[in-house]
């Protein structure tokens, strides 16, 4: 059997994401101080000429990092997020909400480093980039709450979703970078952690929405 050859467009995309996995590997091994364009080049089997088809410099290959890492790590949040809406009784969707960010951080912790660094550093080329990743990671937590009932239809209302979502996601990056370290060994453990923060921040606000 004959093999299709490749596109002009499908060979550029193949390449691109073979420099994508050569930078996660060495992110992984050697962290950012060892990730650099020669090395992703070599370690992807193309010229380093090449690599500047695709990324401008490293700045730029590690957004496209966590763009892509991002996005997919929000996709499956969003679908774990609608099937815990669909069977509010099944505790295994709700948890799995919680374990799946958990799951891709401990995966590829530097890019998270990287992340919070960069958005705590005003000289960073990334900070922008960092700060609207932390966005979007609190608007699509915030719209789910929204979904499951949690009225925004005011200014105080919209602000305590974001504060709720946005302290979730801290303590998943906290439980996660502690659970990297040793010193939350077991994964479950943590997900029990932030299922109990939810459900008490949920509850809070629930009651200062009725009144009671």
């Amino acid at each position: 059997m004959t093999n299709t050859p490749l596109t002009r467009s499908e060979a550029k995309d193949l390449t691109r994401r073979r420099l994508i996995r050569a930078a996660l590997e060495i992110l992984d091994k050697e962290g950012e101080a060892g990730l650099t364009t020669v090395k992703v080049a070599k370690a992807a089997g193309i010229a380093q000429s090449s690599f500047y088809v695709h990324f401008k410099d490293k700045q730029d290959l590690l957004r496209a990092l966590g763009d892509e890492g991002g996005e997919r790590l929000r996709r499956a949040m969003r679908e774990a997020r609608r099937q815990a809406r669909e069977a509010p009784t099944e505790l295994e969707s709700h948890r799995d909400s919680f374990r799946i960010p958990l799951d891709a951080i401990s995966r590829h912790p530097e890019l998270l480093r990287i992340q919070l660094r960069a958005r705590h550093d005003p000289s960073s080329p990334l900070r922008e980039f960092a700060t609207e990743t932390a966005k979007a990671y609190r608007d699509h937590h915030a719209a789910d709450l929204a979904a499951l009932g949690y009225t925004a239809d005011n200014e105080r209302d919209r602000r305590r979703l974001e504060m709720i979502a946005e302290g979730i996601n801290a303590a998943t990056n906290a439980l996660a970078i502690g659970h990297i370290e040793g010193r939350y060994p077991e994964i479950e453990e943590a997900v029990d952690v932030l299922v109990a923060l939810s459900r008490g921040a949920l509850r809070w606000l629930r009651a200062t929405q009725t009144g009671s």
